[in-house]
């Protein structure tokens, strides 16, 4: 009898210890894990239960923090002009999580990142004020191209060349990030993720599309580099109409009395010609034109520092692809940041200058934190030569050619217009396109802009990208400069 007694005894012994040991082991050695566990709910208590840091636009605060009806959270998110930066801000919920620049600087806003708590903070495990982050965004600009693009789906992105401080993302329809803040806004978020236009999605940086003949300036910029032909003024051997190689497929351009036959580079970008670029890019081959439109971004993931989608030149291209590829057919795709930065290389003398959108991060006093206007990186992605010419035919192609809509008195423009199929033989309404660049001689300001409108209410025959994505161009530009 006693003999069991002990056995018992000494199990039960073991038994407590066991205990004992695995809850020294989750209070000592696992604590902080589980501290910071994605479904531990006082995480989501503790970033709620002080007011929140603020994305700054132009000086001001473009969110903001308010008492919430919910007991376990003291706070709850809310944006200024909510459509009109979301975009930028993206949104933080406390339901459905957080994106973009508010995904991306969380613990900065809530105070939890270690480079803003002092000694005491992180003995007593809270947080500290949370800090600011500091945008380039210009807000005129963004209120420019946003109202110019209207009730259209599209996006337009302007950088400052010189700087890659981008001043402006429009993406249209838009949404108020405050519908879906607090915890009780399930109908919102279905309306907003079941809408058909999805105006959650960030055209600007999500939406890769056949960048139609925008794409021309990089392939110029191949045949210059490559000595296929010396200046923007030699005449190209080029047929019109052009029979694609290897095939009786017969490519023509949009008007039939076009000056295209052996025009020269100007003039084919002047009048938009398919059959020289079609011809350029086949004589160029595959390689030489991908090669060009990965120095200028393409087939990488550009961090602003929200990541884009990749741009894409497809690879393996047979003869008659990669001459639809040089006119931005084919599997060509390409978002507006991407074409915004062919103009920006092409302004800026040949040198690309790392887009971003953010400009400082600071504590709650305005210490810097990060500096991301300090770290940009410079590229000479064309010579000097190259981008002096191409700056000159895209100043032509607004002056007498496509882009006519983009002219602004006293200011040089240059740009470059695109139409691009969209859907099987071109069922669907066409995509319009422009990327230009602007600057002003008397201030020397320069900005470079491009914009994508997907659908609108224009009847097909009337679809373009001088008379659609054109005017939007301009008045992001006329915001900047003047």
């Amino acid at each position: 009898m006693n003999k069991t007694i002990r056995r018992a005894g000494v199990f039960t012994l073991i038994l407590v210890l066991a205990l004992l040991a695995r809850a020294t082991w989750l209070q000592v050695y696992q604590a902080q894990a589980l501290a910071d566990n994605a479904d531990n709910p006082r995480l989501e208590i503790n970033e709620y239960a002080q007011p929140l840091g603020n994305i700054i636009v132009g000086g001001q605060a473009v969110t903001g923090s308010k008492g919430s009806d919910d007991d376990s959270l003291k706070y709850r998110r809310t944006y200024s002009d909510g459509p009109l930066y979301a975009p930028v801000t993206g949104y933080t919920s406390q339901v459905y999580g957080a994106t973009q620049l508010e995904g991306i600087y969380q613990s900065v806003l809530d105070g939890s990142d270690p480079s803003l708590q002092t000694p005491l903070d992180t003995l007593e495990r809270r947080s500290a004020p949370g800090g600011d982050v500091i945008t380039s965004i210009d807000p005129e600009v963004q209120k420019a191209g946003y109202e110019a693009l209207g009730d259209k789906e599209g996006a337009a992105v302007a950088i400052d060349p010189s700087t890659g401080r981008i001043l402006g993302m429009v993406s249209t329809p838009s949404y108020d990030p405050s519908q879906i803040t607090g915890t009780n806004d399930a109908a919102a978020w279905k309306a907003l993720t079941t809408d058909k236009s999805q105006p959650m999605l960030n055209r600007a940086l999500r939406q890769p599309l056949p960048p139609g003949s925008t794409f021309k300036l990089v392939v110029a910029s191949a045949a210059l580099m490559d000595g296929l032909y010396p200046n923007v003024d030699t005449p190209t051997d080029s047929p019109n109409p052009y029979t694609l190689p290897d095939t009786q497929t017969v490519l023509t351009n949009e008007e039939s009395d076009l000056p295209c036959k052996n025009a020269t580079i100007r003039v084919a970008l002047q009048y938009s010609c398919n059959t020289v670029f079609a011809h350029i890019a086949y004589q160029l081959g595959q390689n030489k034109v991908r090669a060009m439109a990965e120095k200028f971004g393409f087939d990488q993931q550009p961090d602003t520092p929200v990541r884009a989608d990749a741009s894409v030149v497809p690879s393996n291209m047979n003869a008659p692809e990669t001459a639809l590829a040089g006119i931005g057919q084919y599997d060509d795709t390409a978002t507006p940041l991407q074409m915004a930065m062919v103009s920006a290389a092409i302004e800026n003398g040949g040198k690309l200058v790392t887009p971003h959108m953010v400009s400082k991060v600071t504590d709650a006093g305005g210490n810097v934190l990060q500096d991301p206007d300090g770290q940009t990186k410079t590229t000479q992605v064309i010579p000097a030569w190259v981008a002096s010419q191409l700056q000159s035919v895209m100043v032509t192609v607004v002056q007498h050619g496509t882009g006519a809509n983009a002219k602004i008195p006293g200011v040089t423009v240059g740009g470059k217009t695109g139409t691009a199929q969209h859907g099987e033989n071109n069922s669907a309404v066409p995509y319009a396109w422009f990327t230009s660049w602007a600057n002003d001689p008397a201030t020397h300001k320069q900005i470079a802009v491009a914009v994508v409108v997907e659908q609108s209410n224009t009847v097909r025959a009337e679809v373009s990208g001088s008379l659609l994505a054109g005017p939007v161009a301009k008045a992001m530009e006329q915001a900047w400069l003047q």
